[in-house]
Order: C-alpha cells, then sequence, then structure tokens
C-alpha cells in the first residue's frame, strides 16, 4: 500500500471513530436535554453549563478534523512532488548515460585521428629535411651568383665611367650650340620686342590676335549634369576642354557647338583642368582627392597621380616643358608632378588650404591663391616660399597669369579683381563688379589674349567684361541663368566661353 493510501484510510478511520463518538454522546446527553427541559429551576444552570462545554469540545473536534484534512492535502501535494522529481532524475539519468556513450565514441575517433595525424606529421618532418637540405644547396649557389654579380657590377661600374666621360665631352658639345641658339634667339626676341614688353609665342604661333569685347551668345550647349566648374581652351585653337560634377571631361567644338570627344575615368566631380603645351594629354583636378591624365589621342587614362588626400582643386602644367605639373589641394600642400613617370617630386606645405594657382611662364616659380586671402610665390625647385601678399580680404577663387608673364589676374570672395605686377607683387589694378557677388570659392576669371580685357563671371548669372586700361566694365553678358563659375577665352582673341552651376556652356563672340 501507498503513502497516499495509507493516509486516505487513516483519514476515514479518524472521520468513523469520530461520527461514533458524536452518537454516543448525543446518546448520553439526550437524558440531559429532557431533564433539562423539565421546570427545574434548581438543576437547569449546571445542564445548561454542561450543555455548553459539550458543545465546545464538539467544536475543537470539528477542528481537528479539519486540520487533518488540510494535512492530508498538503501530504498528497507533497507525495506527487516527490514523485514528479523522481520522473525528472530518471530522464536526466538517462540523457547522462547517451552522453556518455557519445563521448566514449567521440574519444575513439579523436584518438584513430591523432594516430592519422601522427603518421602525416611523420611524413611532414621526412619531407622537411629534405626540403632543408635542397635550401642550403641553393643558398651556396645564390652566394656564388652574388659573387659573380659583384664582379659583373664592378665591371659595368667601369664602363659606366667610361661612358660619362663621352657624354661630358658630348654636353659640352652640346652646351656650344645651346649657346649659340641663344645668341640666335635673343636677337630674334629683340626684334618682336613691341612697348617695351617681350611677347613670347607659344610653338605654332607668331602672334596674338587682338581680342574682341563679346556681345551675344552664339552657342549654348548642355554640357554636363550638374554643375561645370572648368573649361578650357585648347592652345591657339577654338577647341574648348570641359568639366563637371558629372566626373566626366569633354571636348567641343565651338564653331558647331558639337562634342569630338568624352574622357571616361574619374571617380569624382572635376574642380580643374589644364592642357600640356603639345595638346596631347589633358589633365584633370578631382574632388576624388585624385589628378587624372588622359592621353587625347586615345582617350585613356594614362597616369592618375595619387598622393593628395583630400579634393584636389587646382591644376596648371608647364609652359616650357610637358613634363611638369602642380596641383593643390585642401590637405594645404601643393604637390609637383613629373608627368612622364607618374609621381610626386616635391611637395609645399602651408597653413592655409589653396584654392587656385598658376606656373609662371619660366615654369620656375608657383603662383599660390589661399582661403586666408594671400597671394603667395613659391619656387617649384626647392619648395621655399618667395614672397607673398595679402591680395583678398577673403578667399581667393582664381589666379591668371597674362601672356607676357609680367600680370598676374586673382579674383576673391570680396568680390574684387586685383592685376599684380609678378616682379614686385604690387597691385597694377582693381576691377569692381558693382554690386556683382563671385559665385564660389573656385570660381575662376580670365584675361583676353591682348591682355587688354578681363572676363569675370558673379552669382546672379551675368559675365562682366572690364577694360583693364580704365579698370571699368564695357560690357555684361546676360545668358546664363545660375551663377557662372568659370570664363575661358580662346587664344586666338575670341571666342570667349563660360560655364554655370547648371552645367551650360556659353560661347561669346
Amino acid at each position: 500500500m501507498s503513502r497516499e493510501d495509507a493516509a486516505i484510510a487513516a483519514i476515514k478511520h479518524a472521520l468513523k471513530a469520530l461520527k461514533k463518538r458524536h452518537l454516543l454522546e448525543e446518546g448520553a446527553h439526550s437524558p440531559a436535554i429532557i431533564a433539562l427541559s423539565r421546570p427545574i429551576v434548581s438543576q437547569g444552570s449546571e445542564w445548561k453549563e454542561k450543555a455548553e462545554n459539550l458543545e465546545v469540545e464538539l467544536q475543537q473536534c470539528y477542528k481537528a478534523q479539519s486540520r487533518l484534512t488540510e494535512q492530508l492535502v498538503v501530504e498528497v501535494t507533497d507525495s506527487r512532488a516527490s514523485k514528479a522529481l523522481v520522473q525528472e532524475k530518471d530522464s536526466l539519468i538517462s540523457d547522462l548515460q547517451n552522453e556518455l556513450t557519445q563521448a566514449r565514441d567521440e574519444c575513439s575517433r579523436l584518438a584513430t585521428l591523432l594516430e592519422e595525424k601522427t603518421k602525416a606529421l611523420e611524413l611532414l618532418m621526412s619531407e622537411h629535411q629534405e626540403l632543408k637540405e635542397q635550401f642550403e644547396a641553393t643558398t651556396l649557389r645564390a652566394d656564388n651568383a652574388e659573387a659573380e654579380n659583384k664582379m659583373l657590377i664592378d665591371r659595368w661600374m667601369l664602363e659606366k665611367m667610361k661612358d660619362a666621360e663621352r657624354m661630358n665631352e658630348a654636353n659640352a658639345i652640346y652646351k656650344e650650340m645651346v649657346d649659340r641658339q641663344k645668341e640666335t634667339s635673343i636677337e630674334l626676341l629683340a626684334r618682336q620686342q613691341v612697348d617695351g614688353v617681350v611677347r613670347q609665342c607659344e610653338e605654332g604661333a607668331e602672334y596674338y590676335a587682338e581680342s574682341t569685347v563679346p556681345t551675344t551668345c552664339r552657342q549654348r550647349i548642355p554640357a554636363h549634369e550638374g554643375g561645370c566648374a572648368s573649361i578650357l581652351f585648347e592652345h591657339n585653337s577654338g577647341k574648348l576642354v570641359s568639366g563637371g560634377q558629372d566626373k566626366t571631361v569633354k571636348m567641343w567644338d565651338t564653331n558647331t557647338a558639337s562634342l569630338t570627344r568624352t574622357l571616361h575615368g574619374c571617380l569624382g566631380s572635376v574642380l580643374d583642368l589644364c592642357i600640356t603645351h603639345d595638346k596631347k594629354s589633358v589633365i584633370a583636378a578631382s574632388s576624388s582627392n585624385n589628378l587624372y591624365v588622359w592621353d587625347v589621342s586615345s582617350g585613356r587614362v594614362r597616369h592618375t597621380l595619387t598622393g593628395h588626400v583630400d579634393k584636389v582643386c587646382a591644376v596648371d602644367v608647364s609652359k616650357v616643358s610637358n613634363r611638369n605639373v602642380v596641383s593643390a589641394a585642401y590637405d594645404r600642400t601643393i604637390k609637383v608632378w613629373d608627368l612622364q613617370r607618374g609621381y610626386c617630386v616635391n611637395t609645399i606645405l602651408f597653413h592655409s588650404n589653396c584654392n587656385a594657382l598658376c606656373l609662371s611662364m619660366d615654369g620656375q616659380t608657383i603662383c599660390s591663391g589661399h582661403v586666408d586671402g594671400n597671394l603667395r610665390l613659391w619656387n617649384i625647385q626647392t619648395g621655399k616660399l618667395i614672397s607673398e601678399v595679402a591680395a583678398h580680404s577673403f578667399a581667393v577663387t582664381s589666379l591668371s597669369l597674362s601672356r607676357n608673364g609680367n600680370v598676374i589676374l586673382s579674383s576673391g570672395r570680396d568680390n574684387l579683381h586685383n592685376l599684380f605686377d609678378m616682379r614686385t607683387l604690387e597691385i597694377c589694378a582693381t576691377l569692381r563688379g558693382n554690386g556683382s557677388r563671385v559665385a564660389s570659392n573656385w570660381s575662376r576669371s580670365c584675361m583676353s589674349p591682348d591682355d587688354d580685357y578681363v572676363a569675370a563671371g558673379s552669382a546672379e548669372g551675368s559675365v562682366n567684361i572690364w577694360s583693364v586700361k580704365s579698370a571699368k566694365i564695357v560690357s555684361t553678358l546676360t545668358e546664363h541663368t545660375s551663377p557662372v563659375l568659370c570664363c575661358s577665352w580662346s587664344n586666338l582673341g575670341k571666342p570667349l566661353a563660360t560655364s554655370d552651376k547648371n552645367g551650360n556652356i556659353c560661347i561669346w563672340s
């Protein structure tokens, strides 16, 4: 018999005993009740007291019965909980036995695997010993080859010394020829001297045409999606090169307003452009921190010049050599690049970001315009600062060199356009826009080929033309509907090209 059944039987037995006792007490009390019903005054209080005592005793019996019942319920609950716990322990024991079996199987498998790995290790050690012997033999051969190479280098150096002697002789002959050529060039330049200014002609040109003041928009070209921040004419040509926010560089025939070539490969917005003197390469400064050099004939990227760590906002190429390129970026550096080799040969550091730069006519001086409003001149070979001047009260946005190289045009966020003498950095003239505002930090102005006029765009969409002699506006061109970002004047004297923030280019004549 289980514990629960025994408890139930005990409770039933107790209930029967209580019931029997109750019946006996009820039978025993019945005479007393009858007697109490009699009108006996003297015994009434005594019997009443007995009845009350018996009633109290009966209540205690009932309470005892209730306690036993509650105890029975608790015992039954504990019994069930114990039974569930036993079942849970049995299940846990079964799971542990299964895990033990699996662990034994895994141990057996690992023992087999260890044996296989041990055999493989012995094989590898054997191969290692063979390779070690081969390495020692190879090292011996390398030592012999190094000794032989040293002997060959000595012989090569001896030959180089002989070549150097022959080169020195050739250089002496070449220097003599150059001196003769210089004498001839000086005589030619003296004949070309006009008004005390020697005009240095570009290759393929004998003179510069006089510029005319443009008044009419001849062509309107939707050139780029987004802004067109840079446009530039080829040397002595009517072909125009443009760069925009759509990461492309495009070449246009301004006579027909037709697109002749699109150069792809730039990974950021084009902020500035330059063309080598031989017209074979186009170089773009980009917001992707790089410069891109395209071969015009093939349309392919020839070099990607990396080294700047912020957007490159200005670039120029030497007018003397197609090899030297300078660039300025918002990492507060100017870098000088060797275009043939495709790497940086010099880096100039400064404390204020540079928005614009250009190279002098001889290619030996870098002119840079900075956010602090200063114009600085640097030696391209040493990277040292030659001189500087406070050109504007706010950031310089553009620099443009005159054809004779003696005057530099600077534009600034103070809405002024100043002409400086390159030799003394003194202001020759100041051009004011009569309320016109410069559009951005990279708004490019330009000078006419004969250095008589200056063209600059405005945030209002107009283009102002100043006479350098009178320092007054002689023409205002209104065709753009958004801020004008760049102006470029053809070396042939006309046309003038302008570009705006919507990507449109206007050709003026």
